[in-house]
C-alpha cells in the first residue's frame, strides 16, 4: 500500500496538486497556477518557495524533471511532471492523512478587539480598507473562475470549484465587516447617550447643545 511522506510540508503537497491537474509545467508555471486559485484560500508562493518545493519533491522521486530549449537553442526553461509515485502519494495524502483545522489569523479582527485602544475614526478606515480587499478579490476569484473552463482537463472543475467557493467567502467576509461597522455605529450612540445621561446628573454642560 502507498503512503505518503509525513515529513513533507502541505505546501509541498500542494505544489504536486498543481502538477497533477497538468501534464507538464515549469517553476513559471506553477507560480501563475497558485495566483490563479492557491491564493484565494491557502497560500500566494513566491518563486523561490515552488523551487524549494519541487526540489524536495525531487529528492522524494515524486516528480521529474527536464530540460526544454527554446526556439533560439540559447535559452532554456526546465518543465516539471508528477511520477505515478508522487501521484499514489498525493491521493494517499488527500484521502488519508489528517486535516488540518483551519486557523483564522485575521490582522483586522486583531485592531477591533483592541477598538478599546484604537482611535474610532482610524478603525473605521481599517474596516472600509478591509471591506475594499475583500471586494477586490471577490471579483478576481470571479473573473477566474469564469475564465478558466475545465474543457482542457476535467480535473479542473474542482479548482473551478474552490474559486467559487472563495467569491462566497470573500462576500461573507466583506459583509462581515460592513455589520461590524454598524456595531461600531451603534456602540457609538450608546456611548453619546451615557455620557449626556451623565452630564445631566451632575449638571456639566453638553458640548453637543452647544
Amino acid at each position: 500500500m502507498t503512503t505518503s511522506d509525513t515529513s513533507l510540508p502541505t505546501t509541498s503537497w500542494a505544489v504536486l496538486g498543481m502538477l497533477s491537474h497538468a501534464g507538464e509545467l515549469s517553476g513559471y508555471e506553477l507560480k501563475k497556477w497558485a495566483d490563479w486559485s492557491l491564493q484565494f484560500f491557502y497560500w500566494s508562493p513566491s518563486f523561490s518557495q515552488i523551487y524549494a518545493e519541487l526540489k524536495r519533491l525531487d529528492e522524494h522521486d515524486y516528480v521529474t524533471s527536464r530540460i526544454v530549449q527554446s526556439e533560439d537553442g540559447i535559452r532554456g526553461k526546465r518543465m516539471y511532471t508528477i511520477t505515478d509515485g508522487g501521484r499514489e502519494a498525493l491521493a494517499h495524502w488527500v484521502n488519508h492523512s489528517p486535516v488540518e483545522a483551519p486557523v483564522l489569523k485575521h490582522s483586522v479582527m486583531l485592531r477591533a478587539w483592541l477598538g478599546n485602544l484604537a482611535e474610532p475614526d482610524r478603525l473605521r478606515d481599517i474596516l472600509v480598507e478591509h471591506i475594499d480587499y475583500a471586494e477586490q478579490m471577490r471579483r478576481r476569484a470571479a473573473a477566474d473562475a469564469e475564465a478558466e473552463g475545465s474543457d482542457r482537463n476535467p480535473d479542473w472543475v474542482f479548482p473551478i470549484a474552490v474559486l467559487r467557493w472563495c467569491v462566497r467567502h470573500y462576500e461573507a467576509e466583506r459583509e462581515l465587516a460592513r455589520d461590524l461597522l454598524a456595531d461600531l455605529d451603534q456602540l457609538e450612540a450608546t456611548k453619546s447617550v451615557r455620557r449626556n445621561r451623565s452630564r445631566r446628573s451632575t449638571g456639566a454642560p453638553n458640548p453637543d447643545e452647544s
